[in-house]
């Protein structure tokens, strides 16, 4: 089992907040401060130069950042060397179902599990959602394409198939 952990800035409802759903449930731990932050994690990063890819697996935890882009010190994670955008995904929540890269932080941590090789610990992370294992069900061509990926550019190429 990966240790999964999450930056929250409290911008989001906290009724809706699904890393906080998570924590309840033991399956993360909410970090207080981006300094907090392991620094050997593989790092959801939307601005990250290279993706999420089977290559990642080694890295010993994953991190999201349950924030607000607006207010986001991208400056501050920048300097991590393990960040990774994730590819093109559509998203299966609620609010922005059927949209690409509309994820929300449950949905990011599960598809990195599931492109990592994770796949039972991500169906695990999504379970406690009414919407969650539809995410897999909506996803499972590009996830299960991703998976086989050799490193980041082979993901990256794999991507335009879909796009």
């Amino acid at each position: 089992m990966i240790p999964l952990y999450a930056y929250r800035d409290d911008t989001c409802d906290p009724r809706k907040c699904t890393v906080k759903k998570l924590a309840r449930r033991g399956l993360l731990r909410i970090v207080p401060s981006i300094a907090k932050i392991p620094r050997q994690t593989l790092l959801l990063d939307p601005t990250a130069e290279r993706a999420v890819s089977p290559a990642d697996r080694d890295l010993p935890s994953i991190t999201a950042l349950d924030c607000s882009w607006e207010v986001l010190d991208t400056g501050a994670v920048a300097s991590w060397r393990n960040r990774r955008a994730l590819p093109f995904l559509v998203a299966a929540n609620p609010v922005n179902f059927g949209r690409p890269f509309r994820l929300t932080s449950v949905e990011a941590m599960a598809a990195a599990l599931y492109i990592i090789g994770e796949k039972e610990q991500a169906h695990d992370v999504l379970a406690p959602f009414g919407w969650g294992l539809r995410f897999l069900e909506v996803n499972a061509d590009p996830l299960e394409d991703y998976s086989r990926a050799k490193d980041s550019a082979e993901v990256v190429a794999l991507q335009a198939l879909y796009m």
